[in-house]
């Protein structure tokens, strides 16, 4: 007998994710008259679309505590007192004297904001409010400047050898049972990281600091040798990332935070500190796996793979962004702007089922889709379907018209009964798909099932459209091809979609051929032999 899957929500991890956190609040008893979702950003480097995704999911779960009747608030919480540690690739030379100095206080290199930090973080607010994110936008220098962590920093230092002792025994990290896990400013040379602290006057809530060589990646940078003392409710210093999660935590009452498989131990050590030194329950936690560049290497800011949102939105829509980021959270995934025509159709896909035009046999499954296609919406779905083209059909167009490209590709469309009229929606898809064609010259090749009397009709369709002579009925011609090697023409026309756009279904084949070139589509077609 089977057993009916309960269905939470409407039905997406999202949904499940939300409901835990509430079950889990229930149970440690805490008010839940506000629950507060947070996403830390990095302001040392280029922000790519994985640390888009770190606030865009977070916003996924406040949207799904509102629907089940919550109040909820994203904090974007930017991390722009951290110190530089490497300069991004491309970014200039003149910035390693900046090395260890709070990115908050370096010269803005594009000249456009107050500092390096504010420039890097507005590009990802940019980037979120592209997206129709909504958040309360909290700055790291701001939240220490005020003192909103000076009750946490002093209970943490006061204990800060029972956390030394637990940091070594969690991740095997020794140097906290040596100094303090606080970096002060150092007040002669302006760096963080330098300036090691290494007594706690309790009483009058200083810190005795040394500025020291220290080891930043595989680099030692040289200290400036000054001795110091700095006021916690005063000066400007920092709290180990071992330790500062924790704080935030408890200071903002933050609820649930996600992140990345790459600082599972600070966040080990964090939960602990949360729980055992500030008595705060650590939040609920999901941990996602990193987007990797198509070479597979970790997406970073200094190695300069990244893919930001600012550069993806030339070729596709907001909505292909959150496709991407809501589709699922775990396992690791290779992702390129090669992605968007694949992302583009999916939508559109989406969106069909939806509003039912394709159905679907599983309800479960039919459900969760359209769960998806809600939060890709951001819980605010559109009365009736946007009017819509196959991406790489549009692509495809694009790479043949070039002058007067939009009005041509219309003209095109109505004649292949695509559309029956233009509009601004299919415009602005020409334009995305324009930018991509004129951007990008390789297609994306697709995995296409084929057997060996397909494999023959493919050859002979080559042959008949590497010939000298033009065919008098293309279409008639490739019916035929199918039909003489035992392959029914539909499955053949299906199989030539797949090649030629990715997808199963588009317009009439012989003048879409026609179009785009018999000579080149003959050599795709040699490519998949």
């Amino acid at each position: 007998m089977m057993v009916e899957q309960k269905i939470i929500g409407r039905g997406t991890w999202i949904d499940k994710l939300a409901d835990e956190l509430l079950q889990r609040e229930k149970m440690l008893g805490r008010s839940t008259d506000l629950i507060n979702v947070e996403s830390g950003l990095g302001a040392s480097g280029i922000p790519h679309i994985g640390s888009l995704g770190d606030a865009v999911r977070a916003y996924g779960v406040k949207l799904a505590l509102e629907n089940f009747g919550y109040r909820s608030e994203l904090i974007a919480y930017s991390d722009d007192l951290d110190g530089l540690r490497k300069i991004p690739e491309g970014f200039p030379e003149w910035l390693k004297d900046y090395v260890a100095k709070p990115v908050s206080f370096i010269p803005d290199p594009f000249d456009c904001h107050d500092s390096y930090g504010a420039h890097m973080s507005s590009l990802l607010l940019d980037g979120l409010d592209n997206l129709g994110i909504k958040y309360k936008f909290q700055r790291g220098v701001d939240t220490y400047k005020n003192g909103l962590l000076k009750d946490q920093i002093h209970t943490i230092l006061v204990n800060s050898k029972k956390i030394g002792i637990k940091i070594a025994e969690l991740v095997g990290q020794e140097k906290y049972q040596e100094s303090l896990p606080y970096f002060p400013i150092c007040s002669n040379c302006g760096r963080l990281y330098t300036a090691v602290a290494y007594d706690y006057l309790e009483d009058e809530k200083k810190i005795k600091y040394r500025c020291g060589d220290t080891t930043i990646g595989s680099k030692v940078l040289a200290g400036c040798g000054h001795e110091g003392v700095a006021d916690i409710t005063k000066d400007l210093g920092k709290l180990a990332w071992k330790v500062e999660f924790a704080a935030r935590w408890q200071a903002f009452d933050v609820r649930f935070e996600a992140y990345g498989k790459d600082i599972m131990d600070s966040v080990k050590v964090n939960d602990w500190v949360s729980d055992e030194i500030l008595q705060f329950p650590h939040p609920h936690h999901v941990k996602y796996e990193m987007f990797l560049d198509k070479g597979g290497k970790k997406i970073s800011k200094s190695l300069g793979n990244v893919v930001t949102s600012q550069a993806w939105l030339k070729y596709g829509s907001p909505k292909s962004i959150l496709l991407l980021l809501y589709k699922r959270i775990t396992g690791t995934r290779e992702v390129g702007f090669e992605d968007i025509p694949s992302l583009m159709d999916e939508y559109n896909e989406l969106e069909n089922i939806y509003f039912g035009k394709i159905k679907l046999d599983n309800e479960t499954k039919m459900i969760r889709t359209k769960g998806l296609y809600e939060y890709v919406n951001l819980l605010n779905v559109p009365k009736n379907p946007t009017p819509y083209v196959n991406y790489r059909l549009l692509v495809q167009l694009c790479k043949i018209f070039r002058e007067n490209r939009n009005q041509l590709i219309i003209k095109k469309l109505i004649e292949y009964g695509t559309i029956k009229e233009s509009s601004q929606e299919i415009d602005n898809l020409i334009n995305l798909a324009g930018t991509y064609a004129d951007d990008f010259d390789k297609p994306t090749k697709v995995e296409v099932q084929m057997d060996e009397n397909i494999k023959k009709s493919l050859k002979e369709l080559a042959t008949t459209l590497s010939s000298y002579i033009e065919p008098t009925d293309l279409q008639n011609s490739i019916y035929q091809i199918a039909k003489d090697n035992g392959v029914q023409p539909k499955d053949f026309f299906k199989i030539l979609y797949q090649i030629i756009l990715a997808s199963e279904r588009g317009p009439k084949i012989g003048p879409l051929i026609m179009d785009i070139g018999r000579k080149k589509v003959a050599q795709t077609l040699l490519e998949y032999l």
